[in-house]
């Protein structure tokens, strides 16, 4: 077969395709999402799961993760007096508090991200569904008076 015939093929089966429509899937309203033809699904319940983990784990990092910070930039002054160490522990404690500090706020940015997109999933649900039946009553009464 020429590439022209096969072209022509796919231009046709493409245009069969086309004359379906356009198909769109609904939301359930029951809280969670759903993909009814996908292989990815996520519900509610497990996004908020994620979302408590990222909260507790912010949590302790807050807590527990400076123990040290106070003994290690005491020992590192201490220490920078007569050795060369001295310098690179005031470097590690440093950055062991900037990198404490980043992965605390992901965790807190995570928590926060996940919950503000629960609820804006929400409202977004629900005004596209309020398009589309305002859509649906104006094209129904469109097709009523052109009936007439």
């Amino acid at each position: 077969m020429s590439f022209d015939e096969e072209w022509k093929q796919l231009v046709a089966a493409a245009g069969e395709r086309q004359a379906v429509g356009m198909r769109l899937n609904q939301h359930d309203g029951g809280g969670g999402g759903s993909a009814p033809h996908g292989d990815l699904t996520v519900e509610q319940k497990d996004l908020a799961a994620i979302g408590d983990a990222a909260f507790t784990l912010h949590g302790r990092l807050v807590k527990d993760g400076d123990h040290a910070r106070a003994s290690s930039y005491g020992a590192a002054a201490a220490l920078k007096k007569d050795f060369e160490i001295g310098g690179a522990l005031d470097h590690v404690t440093t950055r062991w508090k900037e990198q404490l500090r980043t992965l605390a706020d992901a965790c807190a940015h995570i928590s926060s991200h996940l919950e503000y997109s629960d609820k804006a999933h929400a409202n977004d649900e629900q005004h596209i569904s309020g398009v589309f039946n305002s859509l649906t009553t104006l094209t129904e009464g469109f097709d009523e008076r052109t009936q007439r």
